[in-house]
């Protein structure tokens, strides 16, 4: 049984991120929880000294909420149809946004949050603290980043940018071997040499642990040399037809020069393609 968090905030893009979750789970069996949060920033007043009551809370923001999440319910019938793996649970809730988050990761147990983004600019907002970025960095728990254009298919082929200086344990794995496992899909290990350096000795001990981990499954370990990573990665993603790039959050600082460039243009390429965010 699989905890899968979706937050929406009833936008297009939050919808689609919500179909698309529905598409990937399909053949599992899993609690889906639509979680929609009311900021305090909303519920602040023009006169700062009137702190708003339980009851007028409830009547002006969370009674609209409920009714926009049972309307989403509806929508999910009669759009994707039923199915008999999935439950749903609505959830509304008035908070900073992060700590809702985290406390319903924590008390669903949730395995997988999937949330939308808007291609190429919400993208670069990333790095400036969208809701998404926020959740990747601050949200100890599986991410995965649904731009506005993506349609799900099944995985056939899976990106994962490492620079083997770090070494990921099994559970930090896992959620990728899940994926290969329903989608039979192929994992391709990339790895971008700036200047024909060679391998230390951790790189290389790191790069036998991925190598032992993966060798059940169809996998292969490329080598690019370009002085630019984000060209590397562009390139490798669209000559292989990439369905999915996955990196570990203590990456990030590494990857951000792979998924936000500061051109807009330069990252245009990731506006279909979902990326999964692992966490120790």
């Amino acid at each position: 049984m699989k905890n899968i968090l979706l937050p929406t905030d009833f936008s297009d893009n939050s919808w689609n991120a919500i179909k698309y979750a529905l598409g990937l789970f399909k053949d599992n069996t899993c609690n889906f929880y639509l979680l929609h949060v009311n900021r305090l920033t909303n519920l602040v007043t023009a006169d700062a000294s009137y702190t708003p009551t339980k009851d007028v809370i409830e009547e002006v923001y969370t009674k609209p909420s409920k009714t926009q999440l049972r309307e989403m319910l509806k929508r999910i019938s009669e759009e994707v149809g039923r199915n008999d793996n999935h439950s749903f649970y609505t959830l509304v809730d008035y908070n900073f946004f992060i700590e809702s988050i985290r406390r319903h990761v924590e008390d669903k147990k949730i395995d997988t949050i999937v949330m939308g983004t808007k291609g190429a600019s919400g993208l670069k907002e990333f790095i400036v603290g969208s809701n998404t970025g926020d959740v990747i960095t601050k949200v100890q728990c599986t991410t995965l980043v649904v731009p506005e254009n993506a349609v799900y298919s099944r995985f056939k082929e899976v990106a994962f940018p490492t620079d083997f200086t770090l070494s990921y344990s099994i559970n930090t794995l896992r959620p990728i071997s899940d994926i290969l496992k329903n989608s039979d899909a192929t994992i391709r290990i990339l790895h971008i040499v700036k200047n024909n350096e060679e391998f230390n000795g951790e790189q290389k001990e790191n790069k036998e642990l991925l190598e032992d981990y993966f060798a059940d499954y169809k996998h292969g370990f490329h080598f690019l040399t370009n002085k630019k990573v984000e060209d590397a990665v562009q390139c490798f993603v669209e000559s292989r037809d990439i369905d999915l790039i996955v990196m570990v959050a203590k990456s990030l600082n590494y990857f951000q020069q792979i998924l936000f460039h500061s051109r807009v243009e330069k990252i245009s390429y990731h506006t279909k393609i979902p990326f999964l965010v692992l966490h120790e």
